[in-house]
Formats: structure tokens, sequence, C-alpha cells
């Protein structure tokens, strides 16, 4: 019998993807940070296509995000927000970044 791997949770794929949060000093105020543009109507479209794990992945976060921290967003919404905190970290770090380092293990 063919069984599918089990998937992470939300907050496992969360765990395993997360970039570490830039160190701050004191003294120095931290950069500005990129958000995704939340609830807008947005005027460009991309596809982006996904397997049936990374969605399942996807939809249980953003149930997460309203079960457990009470916030009503939608798949896109948690998408761009990922996106702004991926080009953050790759702005901030550069090749030391969470991606950066990724896309050279593949």
């Amino acid at each position: 019998m063919n069984r599918r791997p089990s998937l992470p949770g939300a907050a496992e794929l969360f765990r395993l993807t997360a970039a570490p949060a830039p160190e701050v000093s004191d003294s120095v105020e931290p950069p500005q940070q990129r958000r995704g543009s939340g609830r807008t109507k947005h005027t460009t479209k991309i596809t982006v296509y996904v397997s049936d794990e990374e969605l399942m992945a996807l939809e249980q976060a953003r149930l997460l995000l309203r079960g457990s921290h009470g916030l009503g967003v939608d798949r896109g919404r948690v998408v761009r927000e990922a996106i702004a905190i991926v080009l953050d970290d790759l702005e901030t770090h550069g090749d030391a970044s969470l991606l950066v380092r990724r896309l050279r293990e593949q």
C-alpha cells in the first residue's frame, strides 16, 4: 500500500524555514522592514505551482494563524508576508541569508 509521507505541521514548517532574527544593538535603530501589502486591491498577478504537501502546509499555517493567534488571513496574505520576510532577510544578510543558503543546498 502506498502511503504519503506525513506532513509537518505549520509550526514545524515555520521552524524549519524561519530566518533567524537579525541582531540589533541598543545604539543602532533597526532598518525599516518590508511589509506584505495586506488587504489591498492587487493589480499584478503571478502564478506559482506548489506541491500538494506545500499547499497543505500553507493551509495548516492559515488555520493555525486563525485558531491560535486570532488572525483571519487568506493564503495570499500569508504568502505576501513570507515573501516580504525573505526579501528583508536577503537584503539584510546577503550571502548569509536563509534564501541564499537554502537555494545553494539544492
